[in-house]
């Protein structure tokens, strides 16, 4: 049996004193070679959405479809899977602990001994990224955060197939003879160049904002 969940309006993030610290973060794109890979500080009183929107953003995803966090919980061991629920499968068999992510805060979850997690987005073509939680470090006055501090390659763009379809995509971006190549640029509109990056172009969402585009307002 499927259940709906309904989705609360969304808790105000916690204030962000002016001296916020920085959480740092290396997010990279899995079964991709060469590897696709961007690094980001973000404040310390990210929540989970935030830290969904600073990846899309960073990634050059589009936020078009799901996504959920894979990590442990430090204080308990336990599993934890944190995203948006939209339904949930009474039969399904896991062992993880669901969390809202917008009620879910990056300073609970990432410490100096638990640094790993895994975020997953577009459940079908089914990009995974491992995210390596860096370090804590000083905000940089007049600098504006979230920032991308470095990456290389170009995200694969929306619903290209998955890894596989990726890789042909590129083939054909490199070889002017290939037979899908007319098919692709149709299909994209323009020429993906997938070796260009450059950190200093990345531009952030505010969170809170896409939240109001994706759910509407809320009261607070």
């Amino acid at each position: 049996m499927i259940a709906p969940i309904e989705i609360k309006k969304r808790k105000k993030g916690h204030p962000r004193p002016p001296n916020y610290r920085l959480y740092q973060f290396k997010i990279t794109l899995q079964d991709i070679a060469p590897v696709i890979w961007r690094r980001i500080q973000v404040p310390e009183t990210y929540s989970f959405w935030d830290l969904h929107v600073a990846i899309q953003d960073s990634m050059g995803w589009k936020d078009c479809h799901l996504h959920m966090f894979r990590l442990i919980d430090p204080k308990t061991g336990n599993k934890v899977r944190i995203e948006i629920p939209v339904e949930v499968d009474d039969f399904e068999d896991s062992d993880e602990v669901i969390l809202m992510d917008y009620q879910t805060y990056i300073s609970n979850y990432f410490t100096p001994t638990n640094t790993k997690a895994v975020y997953e987005y577009d459940f079908g073509d089914g990009w995974t990224h491992d995210i390596e939680f860096e370090g804590v470090f000083p905000k940089v006055p007049r600098l504006r955060y979230p920032k991308c501090i470095g990456g290389e390659r170009n995200c694969p763009p929306e619903d290209c197939g998955s890894s596989s379809g990726y890789q042909e995509l590129v083939e054909a971006m490199k070889n002017p003879k290939h037979p899908r190549r007319k098919e692709f640029l149709e299909w994209l509109g323009f020429e993906y160049h997938p070796d260009i990056f450059k950190p200093e172009y990345v531009c952030f969402d505010n969170p809170r904002e896409r939240w109001e585009m994706a759910f509407g307002k809320d009261d607070h």
